[in-house]
């Protein structure tokens, strides 16, 4: 039999009679002295050799509580809370390069020290958390530049108890995990001054955090960590912890340190750990579990399909299709029972496309909050399936009944006001009913909510819901001239949404205007010219092109057979390639209506630039049936697909989110978006060469795989584009499992 611990023994009936009858005995007695006998008695002692004395008056005061002793009384009042009547610092402004700081320290911090002040001061103000109390063990420190002094705080304290995702990476159980965790410590704060705006520092800062921290525990509490954890909200990427090289392994339940029942509602974070000692870390858990992409966890994990073994599929399925986005079902998963495991998964009642995608509209969400203008784009496409008659649930996706045959998909993408997409809001699968083609003269007379056009009035629910919730955030939806129908803008204007729609009935009228709008537009003296990139089409090469500004306030009457509509109030601004050159055949020209004011060239130009963000989603759908061979797919039924393409959906996001992040951060280290083995792999097959120590950089490592699928990095050849990208990632997947093969075999250091 085990012997018992010392928590385990104070509870037993021999050592809580003994505490009852020293209390009893001993009128003087503190708890303090009670404390000191009781670890005396039992041996409780730390590595060092040292009482454990407050850990024990923490669990005689638990048993009090429970009822299951008395304790002496407390001598001395707790201190009353008074102001802080200290002015408060002026904290120093920095910007520049790291160098710019001359050396930078980690000062510990002792109590009732100036610096313990000054540590405490930089948490209450700045940091989410505040200064504490920090749980158990701790050292703290201070991030001291040679020329500027104080930057930012850090504190190091004891790990938590249980942490699922934790602890499944490191493969503990509940016994393994009580003998193991003194070798965890918790990275528990870590700020930087908001007036402190130095690239790489805080890399830099958790770069010697982890070469000093072993030492200063060991020093202080006489045991050596092998290994530290840290937690970062959900709603933030974790960055700064990417590019020093920590590793996602999952996230929290959302449960506090003294929330067992589980019922305190608190947010999940994301667990990063940092592994002090390599080879400790091997030694005492074996090889870690391999652990899936960050992005995986984040964009389906928490998903409530109602079974956690449906969950883990999902996420493996994720990270297959993502490793392999051109490969069919088969091929991704790698092996027969995988595969199997797959098309059982498909057909699951509980998986559809709405559970699916709930954890990734949540996590874009999270993303747009973090936006001053997002710009929200729709627009549909069709998948076609004529090379598989035997799939059911299909309808016609041409003019004819006997066409193609296949699904519709309309899509709301999320983009920043760069381009750079955020996610998913929503997308809505269905398949045209035959019975109801031929019916165009009949059309009109329905009404709009059994039209197939109300898809566009449907995905404004979701785009207002995220805009509930990301009250700091600007949304604008943008919409091409299918969505010129005027029932759509009045329920825009009528939930108090901003929307921009290029018009398609130019022949509509106007209130208290003669003309109609396509000429009231032309008549109108021209405000200004824009430039803008137009791309490659076809032969035609890419050129700017410059185009003339009008805009003004507008009125549209309701069509004449819906009189009992109100009118709307919106502005039209009318942007026209008054000069082309020859060889162009067909010059832009885009009339434009939105519901956000128009008062000004410059708020006419913001409009257009703001619909040429509209391409993005076209992009998108291209990935999702080229890049992601979505209409490849044979599941048997539609129901089967719709649930397959929520998956391939989020994976096209993704490959067009990195194709855009290379371009607009390019300075990042390439871990915030690839593990190690992935962009080592990479260097070596390129190379020959060993793998440096340092990543590269974000826009060197896309630019490596783009590479990989077919892109030859010449001058004239800008960025990559995303079907390269998508082409290099399948192959950078076989070229990482035989990077790893060789080191496993060989015995390479990772």
């Amino acid at each position: 039999m085990e012997p018992l611990t010392p928590h385990q023994q104070l509870e037993t009936a021999e050592c809580l009679a003994w505490i009852s009858a020293r209390v009893s005995a001993d009128a003087n007695l503190t708890r303090y002295r009670l404390a000191k006998e009781v670890c005396e008695r039992f041996a409780w002692q730390d590595a060092r050799g040292r009482l454990k004395e407050m850990s024990c008056r923490k669990r005689l005061i638990a048993l009090e509580r429970r009822g299951k002793l008395v304790l002496p009384a407390a001598r001395r009042e707790p201190p009353l809370c008074r102001p802080d009547q200290t002015p408060a610092p002026i904290w120093p402004e920095v910007s520049g390069p790291l160098s710019d700081l001359g050396v930078i320290t980690l000062q510990p911090v002792d109590r009732s020290t100036p610096a313990s002040k000054t540590w405490r001061a930089m948490m209450v103000a700045h940091h989410p958390l505040g200064a504490g109390p920090l749980c158990g063990a701790q050292i703290r420190y201070l991030i001291i530049s040679e020329h500027h002094g104080a930057l930012g705080g850090v504190a190091v304290s004891a790990a938590a108890w249980r942490v699922g995702a934790r602890d499944q990476w490191l493969g503990w159980d509940d016994a393994t995990r009580r003998e193991q965790l003194q070798g965890v410590v918790c990275n528990s704060r870590f700020l930087i001054l908001p007036t402190v705006r130095v690239k790489h520092l805080g890399s830099h800062v958790l770069g010697q955090l982890a070469c000093r921290i072993a030492g200063d525990w060991h020093q202080r509490y006489g045991t050596a960590p092998w290994l530290m954890e840290t937690y970062v909200e959900a709603t933030r990427s974790g960055t700064v912890y990417r590019a020093a090289n920590w590793i996602e392994v999952g996230m929290t339940t959302g449960r506090g340190r003294q929330d067992r029942a589980g019922k305190g509602g608190l947010a999940q974070k994301r667990v990063f750990v940092y592994p002090l000692s390599p080879a400790r870390l091997k030694r005492l858990c074996g090889p870690p579990a391999p652990s899936l992409p960050g992005w995986v966890r984040r964009e389906f994990g928490g998903a409530k399909l109602g079974d956690r073994r449906l969950e883990r599929r999902l996420l493996d399925l994720a990270g297959a299709f993502f490793a392999k986005p051109q490969a069919n079902i088969p091929q991704a998963c790698g092996t027969p029972a995988a595969a199997k495991a797959a098309y059982r998964f498909f057909d699951h009642d509980r998986v559809t496309m709405d559970a699916v995608l709930e954890p990734h509209h949540q996590a874009t969400i999270d993303r747009m909050r973090r936006q001053s203008v997002v710009l929200v784009a729709q627009d549909s496409s069709s998948l076609c399936y004529t090379m598989h008659p035997e799939m059911q649930g299909l309808g016609p996706i041409s003019n004819r009944v006997t066409g193609p045959q296949g699904l519709m998909v309309h899509s709301a993408l999320a983009f920043g006001p760069d381009g750079l997409p955020l996610g998913l809001l929503d997308i809505e699968c269905w398949a045209r009913d035959p019975s109801e083609f031929g019916k165009r003269k009949t059309c009109n007379a329905k009404p709009i909510e059994i039209k197939e056009s109300f898809k566009w009035i449907r995905a404004l629910t979701p785009i207002g819901n995220a805009a509930r919730c990301c009250p700091g955030t600007r949304i604008i939806t943008l919409a091409d001239r299918e969505a010129d129908i005027f029932e759509y803008m009045l329920e825009a204007r009528t939930r108090g949404l901003e929307v921009v729609v290029r018009a398609k009935e130019k022949k509509r009228t106007l209130k208290g205007e003669i003309q109609h709008l396509g000429m009231h537009m032309h008549l109108r003296p021209k405000a200004g010219t824009i430039e803008l990139q137009v791309p490659r089409h076809g032969r035609q090469p890419a050129r700017t092109a410059e185009l003339s500004v009008r805009f003004d306030e507008v009125t549209l009457r309701p069509p004449c057979d819906k009189p009992d509509l109100a009118p709307i109030r919106m502005w039209a601004v009318l942007t026209r390639e008054e000069a082309p050159p020859k060889d162009v055949k067909a010059p832009l020209e885009w009339l434009l209506l939105t519901t956000v004011p128009v008062i000004s060239l410059v708020n006419a130009i913001e409009r257009v630039q703001w619909y040429t963000r509209r391409w993005g989603i076209e992009v998108f759908h291209r990935i999702l049936k080229s890049g992601c061979q979505i209409e490849d797919r044979q599941l048997g039924t539609a129901d089967r697909l719709e649930a397959c393409l929520a998956i391939d959906a989020v994976v096209a996001w993704r490959i067009h989110y990195l194709t855009w992040l290379g371009r607009a951060t390019p300075d990042l280290p390439c871990t915030v978006a690839f593990e190690e083995d992935q962009w080592k792999a990479v260097i070596v097959f390129k190379t020959r060469k060993p793998p440096p120590v340092h990543p590269p950089s974000l826009r060197q490592m896309i630019r490596s795989i783009a590479q990989l699928g077919g892109f030859l990095a010449r001058k004239a050849d800008g960025e990559p584009g995303t079907q390269t990208l998508w082409r290099g990632l399948q192959r950078m997947d076989d070229i990482t499992a035989a990077f790893r093969s060789f080191r496993t075999a060989y015995a390479m250091p990772p």
